[in-house]
């Protein structure tokens, strides 16, 4: 049998991911939450998706981005868990040299695309909040439709050189990944030349995407919070910042594992291997998750949908007028609770 690890080679034809180092014997187990995650991440998302399809109220700048980002955490969960999943349970470890850069690809494209959709997100709260009479004519869907494009682009393009430089190095130590999936530390470590150029650009392109994007968010932020605390009553305050609760959540949910994982991947060496291939999952797996949770929880208009979408027994979804007049009266047990639409 040949040894993978002496073999030599300048391209390999396949990688070897090796799962969770140090804990293959407990795969099938930790399958189970991570692929629990997953069924959570494609039903809330879809149901997201669907809700903003057949409601004409919601056809709005906030809910077309948040549209966007349903999409994107699909993509971004599904170019990996099953990946991981068929290591878990079937024990198939190879990908394809060029299946591996291609996954390398999606996880750095999307992951830059998820960012900058949480930025359009805090330019449309912005001008909600601080220039209200003019959000109609300021975010218009042309408007809309040129932030998602430069969006998708900006991803796009700053993804590009991480499967390209990977490309050109010689590998000839050996073809096992230390990952569940093809993380691009892990993959360009292999090489037996200096990658330096490789890493020198996953620390750009990190303060690109999360130095740039979370700096223009503070200051988009900063002008809320501002305005907010210029109004008059304290109700208006809360009710405000409840309007822009749902995101902030959100945002912490994916840059504060993701700036974990990327700094840890690059100089906590210390720590056991398995806990950089945890956070690297969490990263990709609990933003997704959460997103659909997060929304649907703290966003009334998406929870009076799901209320008529799901109506329990004891509870009855009564509509009344339409467009942005429209209101849902939610009946639980004799009370009716008014619903904005």
């Amino acid at each position: 049998m040949s040894n993978s690890n002496t073999t030599e080679f300048s391209n390999p034809s396949t990688f070897i991911l090796l799962g969770i180092p140090g804990l293959q014997g407990v795969h099938v187990w930790i399958s189970i939450p991570f692929c629990t995650m997953y069924v959570i991440t494609i039903l809330g998302n879809f149901t997201i998706l669907y809700i903003v399809k057949r409601e004409p109220s919601l056809h709005e700048p906030m809910y077309y981005f948040l549209c966007m980002l349903a999409i994107t955490d699909l993509v971004l969960s599904t170019s990996t868990l099953p990946t991981m999943l068929s290591i878990f349970w079937f024990n198939s470890r190879e990908i394809n040299f060029s299946a591996c850069l291609t996954q390398m690809y999606f996880v750095h494209c999307f992951s830059a695309i998820e960012s900058g959709i949480y930025v359009a997100m805090a330019l449309d709260r912005y001008v909600a909040i601080c220039h209200p009479l003019r959000h109609s004519t300021i975010l218009t869907n042309c408007v809309v439709a040129k932030i998602a494009l430069a969006v998708v682009l900006r991803g796009a393009v700053l993804a590009l050189p991480y499967p390209i430089l990977a490309r050109q190095w010689p590998y000839c130590r050996t073809n096992i990944v230390p990952h569940t999936h093809c993380e691009h530390m892990h993959v360009v470590k292999l090489a037996c030349v200096d990658i330096s150029i490789s890493s020198y650009y996953g620390l750009f392109a990190l303060i690109s995407r999360i130095g740039l994007d979370v700096l223009f968010i503070t200051v988009s932020y900063t002008q809320i919070l501002r305005a907010i605390f210029r109004l008059p009553s304290k109700d208006a305050r809360l009710k405000t910042f409840g309007t822009c609760s749902s995101h902030l959540c959100a945002i912490l949910t994916f840059y504060i594992p993701g700036l974990f994982s990327s700094l840890t991947t690059r100089f906590a060496h210390n720590l056991p291997l398995y806990f950089h291939v945890f956070i690297g999952n969490l990263y990709l797996l609990l933003p997704p998750m959460l997103n659909p949770i997060i929304y649907g929880v703290r966003m009334q208009q998406i929870r009076a949908r799901l209320l008529r979408l799901f109506p329990h027994k004891g509870t009855e979804v009564v509509s009344f007028g339409s467009g942005s007049q429209s209101k849902s009266c939610v009946k639980l047990s004799g009370d009716m609770v008014l619903v904005p639409a």
